[in-house]
C-alpha cells in the first residue's frame, strides 16, 4: 500500500494549526487532568487526623487515668483524634448522633479492678460507622494504643511469639504518585477524545469532511494523518502531566533524561493507541452529539476499572474481564513501572505489546468502516 507522505503531512499541520489557535482547548487538555491530581491526589491520599472522640470514664482509677493519658499522647503527637471529656455518656451519645463528634470511648466503673485481677477488661468504642473511612482509622489508632497499654513492663527476653518484619522494596509511596499514572493516561484520553472524536465530528458537520472526499487520497492516508495529528496533541498533553506532575507529586529525580525517554516512548504509544479507539469508535458517527453523550460513560468505563484509583486485585470477575482488553489497563501499568519503580523498558514489555497490536487492529478496522462517501 502506497503511502502519500506530503498529504498526510498537510493533513498533520492543518489539524495542529487548528489546534493551537485553541488555547482554550489546550488548557483543558493539559491542564484540567493536572489539576484533577492534586485534588484527587490530596482528598483521597493523606491519613485520617483530628478526629474528635468523646471519653467517657465513669471509672477515674489510676489505670484508667494511664489510659486517658496514652489517649492525649496520641492527640498531641499523631493528632489521629482529639479527645473531649464527659461526664454524662447519654450527652456523648447525642454529640455523635449529631455529628458533633466521631466516636464515644466508654471506660466502664470496674474497668481498674479488672486490670489489676486480670479479669479480661474491656472498654467501648461506639463509632459513627457511616464514614467508614473515619471509623476504621479511629478503631485502628485505638488498637495500637491498647496494644502498647497491654505490653508487660519488662518483657521476657526470649519469647515463642511469631511478629512479622515487613521489608519494602521501594520508599513510601504516598496516593498522589499512585494517582499519577493514571492521570497521565487520562490526560492522554482527554485529548484523543477531543481531537480524535469530537473535532473529526464536527468536521463533518461543517462540511469540512467533505473537502478530503474529493481528493485522491487513500482511506488509509486519511486514517493515519487523523491518528498522528490526534496523537502529537495528545503527546503534548501527556508530557506536561509527566513533568509537571512528576514535579508535583514528588517524584524522585523526576526530569533525569533516560527515565524521561522512557515515559516519553510510552506516551506516545499510548496516544497513538487512544487516538486509534476514538477514531474507530467515531469513524461513521455523524451526529456532533454523540461523542459529548459517551465522553462520561467512556472515562467512567475505561479509566476505573484499569487500576489507576484502586488495584485490580480487589474486582469481582466480570470487572476484571474489562481490564482484559481495556488499553488504559496496561498504560497505567506501564506508567507505574516507569514512574514508581524506574523499570526498563523491558520490563513492560507486556503492555508495549498489547498497546501495539491494540493500535494496528483499532486503524486497520477504522480504515475498513472509513467511508469516502458523505
Amino acid at each position: 500500500m502506497k503511502i502519500e507522505l506530503n498529504r498526510i503531512l498537510a493533513l498533520i499541520e492543518r489539524d495542529m494549526r487548528r489546534f493551537r489557535r485553541s488555547p482554550t482547548l489546550m488548557i483543558v487538555s493539559m491542564f484540567f487532568p493536572l489539576v484533577q491530581l492534586v485534588v484527587l491526589g490530596y482528598a483521597f491520599g493523606g491519613k485520617v487526623k483530628h478526629l474528635e472522640v468523646g471519653v467517657v470514664d465513669q471509672d477515674h482509677r489510676v489505670p484508667a487515668v494511664q489510659l486517658k493519658e496514652m489517649f492525649n499522647a496520641v492527640a498531641a503527637n499523631a493528632q489521629t483524634f482529639e479527645t473531649i471529656s464527659y461526664t454524662d455518656e447519654g450527652k456523648a451519645m447525642h454529640d455523635l448522633r449529631t455529628g458533633r463528634i466521631n466516636g464515644v470511648l466508654s471506660i466502664p466503673p470496674e474497668f481498674s479492678r479488672k486490670v489489676l485481677a486480670n479479669a479480661n477488661p474491656r472498654i467501648a468504642l461506639i463509632e459513627d460507622n457511616t464514614d467508614q473511612f473515619s471509623s476504621s482509622a479511629l478503631a485502628a489508632s485505638l488498637n495500637e494504643i491498647l496494644s502498647a497499654y497491654n505490653q508487660k513492663p519488662v518483657p521476657p527476653r526470649q519469647t515463642s511469639t511469631v511478629t512479622l518484619a515487613v521489608v519494602e522494596v521501594y520508599p513510601y509511596v504516598p496516593y498522589i504518585q499512585y494517582l499519577l499514572p493514571g492521570t497521565i493516561v487520562l490526560s492522554i484520553f482527554v485529548s484523543a477524545m477531543i481531537g480524535g472524536g469530537i473535532i473529526f465530528i464536527d468536521d463533518k458537520a461543517r462540511g469540512l469532511h467533505e473537502g478530503y472526499l474529493v481528493t485522491p487520497i487513500t482511506k488509509f492516508d486519511l486514517i493515519l494523518g487523523f491518528n498522528l495529528a490526534g496523537a502529537l496533541k495528545a503527546i503534548l498533553a501527556g508530557l506536561v502531566l509527566v513533568t509537571l506532575g512528576s514535579l508535583i507529586a514528588g517524584i524522585p529525580d523526576p526530569l533525569n533524561p533516560l527515565r524521561l525517554a522512557r515515559m516519553l516512548f510510552l506516551v506516545g504509544l499510548t496516544s497513538l493507541a487512544l487516538i486509534s479507539m476514538m477514531f474507530l469508535l467515531m469513524v461513521r458517527v455523524s451526529d456532533p452529539l454523540v461523542p459529548r453523550a459517551i465522553f462520561g460513560v467512556l472515562n467512567t468505563v475505561l479509566f476505573f476499572p484499569s487500576g489507576a484509583v484502586y488495584p485490580t486485585n480487589a474486582f469481582p470477575p466480570w470487572m476484571k474481564a474489562i481490564t482484559v482488553v481495556d488499553p488504559f489497563t496496561y498504560a497505567v501499568h506501564g506508567f507505574k513501572s516507569l514512574i514508581l519503580k524506574n523499570t526498563s523498558i523491558a520490563a513492560i514489555g507486556g503492555d508495549i505489546f498489547f498497546l501495539s497490536v491494540f493500535t494496528l487492529l483499532a486503524m486497520a478496522a477504522a480504515t475498513l468502516l472509513f467511508r469516502r462517501t458523505l
